[in-house]
């Protein structure tokens, strides 16, 4: 397990295999035995509290599948963070967290719907805003990878850039068009973002059209979306690669996106062909969400790999020699 050192008493980083710069958040999961209409009550029995976030959880399931993490971002100084603390350093991933006193962490109310289909809620601090200066570059380059979600923007920018001068690969998971955003993907090899952001980005209705635009425009390794049942959509410049989803009982689909990516990346460290790499993601974030919260169904690797070799699939939304490569 790593230890835990003050910012001030590191020098040399220890050499991880991914580093995570974004979000982290206390998950508040409330189900709900139907969605309430506009104007109308509904009742609900019981909550969970658990941890969450996107990079936060990304870089847990890496560190339990066997890799070497580090965690960089803010916290508040409530109970909040101190249940961060618990399942970073019960995880064994090395952090390096800045202490807001007196501001409360982020915060997530999860409204959960019969079938696992989550609505979130978030309560965020201003103070906990991750500022560029506050990044050390030692943090970053001492990876084999670096990992960002684009929410606070320029902090993962300035990330982004020293991991590019540094020769290390950059991943990155966006749901926004935060301002500054274009000037972040510049920095991006891997670019895997959720269903509408790809034509949103680019004005265009087409998702094909838009992610071949996004990687001629800004000259990523790879553009994709990850379209929930309908699976993953990548262009690699040279032609797509397209992977359905995996069938399972859903308990909750939170965190789903997260697992995603820490299945790619964790393929991508692996140096596996690429159809190999979202195959594993898929079949990683389709078995976390038979659990409750964001973290809940991270499973084993021989587990997810199992679910590879004989699970049963959604039917395909793609054909891949339907695609075109033009």
């Amino acid at each position: 397990m790593y230890i835990k050192k003050k910012v001030t008493e590191i020098h040399q980083p220890l050499k991880v295999d991914l580093a995570g710069v974004g979000l982290n958040a206390t998950d508040t999961l409330i189900p709900l035995s139907h969605y309430p209409a506009p104007g109308t009550k509904a009742s609900f029995r019981s909550t969970t509290i658990l941890p969450g976030g996107q990079v936060a959880s990304t870089v847990i399931a890496c560190q339990q599948w066997g890799l070497r993490t580090r965690y960089i971002g803010k916290l508040g100084d409530d109970e909040a963070a101190a249940l961060h603390q618990r399942e970073f350093a019960k995880a064994g991933v090395e952090t390096q967290i800045i202490t807001v006193p007196e501001a409360a962490s982020l915060q997530s109310l999860i409204l959960l719907d019969n079938n696992g289909e989550r609505t979130v809620l978030n309560r965020r601090d201003e103070r906990l805003a991750l500022r560029p200066e506050e990044l050390e570059r030692e943090w970053i380059v001492n990876a084999r990878a670096l990992h960002v979600d684009g929410y606070d923007t320029a902090a993962a920018t300035l990330a982004a850039q020293w991991a590019r001068e540094a020769g290390v690969p950059v991943i990155a998971d966006l749901d926004e068009l935060y301002p500054g955003v274009e000037a972040l993907i510049e920095k991006i090899d891997y670019l895997i973002v959720s269903r509408d952001f790809p034509c949103r980005l680019m004005q265009t209705e087409d998702l094909e059209q838009a992610l071949r635009q996004i990687q001629l425009r800004f000259g990523c390794r790879l553009t994709a979306a990850t379209l929930g049942e309908d699976g993953v959509l990548a262009w690699d410049g040279k032609q797509f690669h397209y992977t359905p989803a995996y069938w399972v009982e859903v308990a909750d689909t939170t965190g789903a996106g997260d697992i995603f990516h820490a299945g790619f990346i964790f393929g991508l460290l692996q140096a596996w062909p690429l159809d190999r790499q979202l195959d594993f993601a898929c079949a990683a974030a389709a078995l976390n969400c038979t659990a409750i919260g964001a973290r809940g169904g991270i499973r084993r690797v021989e587990e997810i790999e199992a679910l590879m070799d004989s699970g049963e699939r959604h039917p395909p939304a793609w054909r891949t020699h339907e695609l075109s490569s033009k």
